[in-house]
């Protein structure tokens, strides 16, 4: 499937364009932006539509403020932050639609770019409302929508607003929507792919499309409990692990259906327990017959399963990455990870190996490990990155297809 991108605009010189971000940024209690990643990523497609002639109008959501204002949700905070990765003055605007957005796009100098108020402050936003879509719109002569995080979302922002005027993905969401295709829906193969969380429950939808689509899946985390139990490791129970027992016959469907689709489901083969759950508790490595009955959890993988995973990633050519392999915020219990996206990430720079990884703890994780910029690509998404992998399709990436 083609999707229109910014190639497909034309001559956008004197337009005003309206670009959908994501700026949903973390922010301390003082309102200071704690991770710039996503002003940062979204920088190349304003400076672009810049250098095109447009001028530039950018809106987004930040935090929850269920359709009312909401300082603390004010993408005023913003502004200063979204000014120095731009390089550009930020002109903010105490609104998104309305007589005061108008008057603001008139009065643009060249080389300013506007940045609008929260999007959510209107509930009509998260509710798709077409007419409050052309309310947003009705300055603007062309949308572009660069938000691939909610793209999972039927709202007025990446569905309504696309369809009433010439519109494209900016090249942020172009890159995410392209390595995720490359990643899971056209990969090289073998494919490998690495799933953790803490339940099995959360990730159902998940685990049953990717027992369709990849050749190797590493279980990990909490949810790998619950198929060690199901694959008759009886020293795992509900007082050491993250068992779900009212789970134990649909882990067994997936090993199942994974068998039946020719993909090898990796489970952990050794594990590392503790008694406490804190940075450097007493800790040890255990096979799965020695796992303590109580009084120890478990909290990662140990060396045999990292060069068992790590043998696996030898043998793809590409991996698509979703959870930790253990309890990576506190050390040690963030070794198997590391190990593992360390390996992985030279595989990637070696040229043996294409890698994409997405969702928050992911993310931070691989932070943690060093690797960050290391794998083919990293998305920025979190439901979004998770809809696509469970090969739901996203109305905000649909909206946009030629």
């Amino acid at each position: 499937m083609e999707y229109k991108t910014i190639d497909d605009l034309g001559d956008l010189n004197g337009k005003v364009v309206m670009l959908r971000a994501d700026l949903n940024v973390p922010m301390d209690e003082n309102f200071n932006v704690t991770n710039t990643a996503r002003i940062d990523r979204t920088v190349p497609t304003i400076k672009e539509l810049m250098s095109k002639g447009a001028k530039v109008v950018v809106t987004s959501h930040l935090g929850r403020p269920e359709g009312k204002g909401d300082m603390a949700n004010s993408l005023s905070h913003i502004t200063k932050d979204l000014q120095k990765a731009l390089g550009k003055p930020v002109v903010f605007v105490d609104d998104c639609i309305g007589p005061h957005v108008s008057e603001a796009i008139k009065n643009m100098k060249p080389d300013e770019v506007l940045l609008l108020e929260n999007l959510r402050f209107y509930k009509e936003e998260k509710k798709g409302d077409e007419n409050f879509a052309k309310e947003l719109v009705a300055p603007v002569d062309v949308y572009v929508s660069d938000a691939f995080s909610t793209a999972h979302r039927d709202h007025a922002s990446m569905v309504a607003a696309v369809k009433l005027r010439p519109s494209a993905m900016g090249r942020l969401m172009e890159e995410e929507v392209n390595a995720l295709s490359k990643g899971l829906n056209d990969p090289k193969r073998p494919l490998i792919a690495i799933v953790g969380g803490s339940k099995v429950s959360t990730k159902l939808d998940l685990l049953n499309n990717l027992v369709k689509k990849v050749d190797k899946l590493v279980i990990s985390g909490g949810m790998a409990h619950t198929f060690m139990k199901a694959s008759g490791i009886d020293t795992v129970n509900e007082a050491n692990s993250l068992v779900q027992m009212d789970m134990l016959d649909t882990a067994k469907e997936i090993m199942k259906t994974a068998q039946a689709n020719n993909c090898e489901i990796i489970l952990p083969i050794d594990v590392v327990v503790s008694k406490e759950f804190k940075p450097h508790a007493e800790h040890k490595t255990v096979d799965l017959q020695h796992i303590p009955a109580e009084g120890w959890s478990l909290l990662d993988v140990g060396e045999k399963t990292i060069a068992a995973i790590n043998a696996k990633l030898d043998e793809c050519k590409t991996l698509v990455w979703n959870g930790p392999l253990g309890v990576f915020e506190m050390k040690p219990f963030d070794n198997a990870t590391n190990k593992v996206a360390e390996h992985a990430a030279e595989l990637t720079q070696a040229g043996k190996l294409m890698s994409v990884a997405g969702g928050g703890d992911t993310v931070s994780a691989l932070a943690n490990a060093g690797v960050e910029k290391k794998f083919s690509y990293i998305s920025t998404a979190g439901g979004a990155f998770l809809e696509w992998m469970e090969g739901k399709e996203l109305p905000g990436v649909i909206a946009l297809k030629k």
